[in-house]
């Protein structure tokens, strides 16, 4: 198994290689169509990282990437699964492509808050047209008065 790469992007200035050492892959039979050889190969894919040991993370990246893939993690084990080719060698290339593609987003850094802003007058006009339309809609439905 090679060590996996991820390209740079924002938060990642240079690429960032993880070492094999720190990945796992499982193979399991495939769910599905496939004929017989989906009875006796081993083409589902599991590909796991363990991320509170990889040594590629500095200790800011590790933070960020464990706080923002929480929700997938089991412990600090992220898994990522691949099983939508017939060869497993598609699947591997998927998988690990998947898992470069969830660490490159989540050591993204969060975007920039967003700056309070005034509506514009035209907005504020426009809104409070709608608002008397609708009381006036709302008016006519009663009953005539009498006369």
């Amino acid at each position: 198994m090679n060590a996996l790469t991820i390209a740079p992007g924002p938060g990642i200035p240079e690429s960032l290689t993880i070492p094999a050492a720190d990945l796992t892959e499982q193979f399991a039979r495939s769910s599905g169509p496939g004929g017989q050889g989906v009875n006796t190969t081993d083409s589902k894919v599991q590909l796991s990282v363990d991320l509170a040991h990889v040594s590629a993370f500095s200790a800011s990246q590790q933070r960020r990437v464990l706080q923002n893939l929480g929700h997938r993690l089991s412990g600090t084990v992220l898994t990522v699964e691949a099983s939508e080719h017939r060869a497993q060698i598609r699947n591997r290339a998927l998988a690990r492509q998947r898992l470069a593609d969830l660490l490159r987003d989540a050591l993204a850094p969060p975007p920039p808050a967003r700056r309070a802003t005034r509506r514009t007058r035209g907005s504020e006009r426009r809104r409070l047209a709608g608002k008397h339309r609708r009381s006036e809609i709302k008016a006519n439905r009663q009953r005539p008065a009498g006369e």
